[in-house]
């Protein structure tokens, strides 16, 4: 995924979340009058990086494409806390009904630009990329990855389909990481190989690995590691990684690092959305 390229499966996503939460009907909604219109304005409770507009705006335009939203920022913009973000007008019944839905996404997704940032932010001065990884919530990958984008970190493979990486479980499949990569090497041009150990680095470099995973190396290690490789192949730390240890691990010359906490580790960013009296 390009820098802030939306995905593609947004449509999708959001009539699933909808139908989680209607399912076949709104009950509560049923107080209002049907020729209400209210205007309703969004505003955060906390700093943080914004992210999420695309769905947000998905779920009011599937329930109904006559709401107006006006955003007052964009996906990637910090914003401060009691900061409003947009105003939408329709439908009071509308606006209701996909309040929860439009503010999971919200919120969810600026959780996971702003930890992004703040990760990012610790490798200034260095030449270390931050990556994300495959642990991420079921069905909102593409979402989170983008919202990784949007905080200034990078996408590593987005699945199974798209990049080579044989960890351990492979290679005792395969007999040997030397077996792995050859076997790999006739169908798919970059290989990238999980290692736990300099011997194990050794073996991944002789056999022509494009990519190698430390996982779990200490930082005097994963230095060795980087003198042994000597810019043979591309290295990439990984494992129990914090937004404490990061820039030491950066610091021993390392090219990427890897951190799940990005999308696994989730703590909601906190919005209001208030119907004007």
């Amino acid at each position: 995924m390009t820098q802030k390229e939306l995905p593609a499966d947004i449509s999708s996503t959001v009539r699933r979340a909808l139908s989680e939460d209607i399912g076949t009907g709104d009950i509560t909604a049923e107080l209002l009058p049907d020729n209400q219109n209210v205007t309703a304005y969004v505003v955060s409770r906390e700093q943080a990086i914004i992210c999420g507009t695309a769905r947000f705006d998905g779920v009011y335009h599937q329930l109904d494409k006559q709401i107006l939203i006006t955003w007052d920022v964009k996906d990637g913009e910090q914003i401060k806390p009691d900061q409003q973000v947009c105003t939408i007008t329709g439908s009071a019944k509308t606006i209701l009904t996909g309040e929860r839905t439009a503010l999971n996404f919200l919120q969810l997704l600026s959780s996971t630009a702003t930890i992004t940032r703040e990760y990012a932010a610790q490798l200034a001065g260095t030449q270390t990329e931050l990556l994300d990884t495959r642990k991420t919530l079921p069905g909102l990958r593409t979402a989170q990855k983008y919202a990784v984008v949007c905080g200034g970190g990078k996408n590593n493979r987005m699945g199974l389909y798209d990049a080579v990486l044989i960890k351990e479980n492979h290679i005792h499949a395969a007999g040997s990481i030397t077996g792995a990569i050859q076997q790999l090497k006739q169908l798919h041009r970059n290989i990238e190989v999980e290692v736990e150990s300099l011997d194990e680095l050794q073996q991944a470099i002789n056999g022509g690995a494009d990519r190698i995973l430390l996982d779990n190396f200490d930082n005097e290690t994963m230095r060795q590691a980087v003198k042994i490789n000597n810019g043979k192949a591309t290295l990439e730390a990984s494992g129990g990684i914090t937004i404490e240890t990061i820039k030491g691990i950066a610091e021993t010359g390392i090219d990427y690092i890897s951190v799940g906490a990005l999308t696994k580790d989730i703590r909601a960013i906190d919005f209001s959305l208030l119907i004007n009296k």
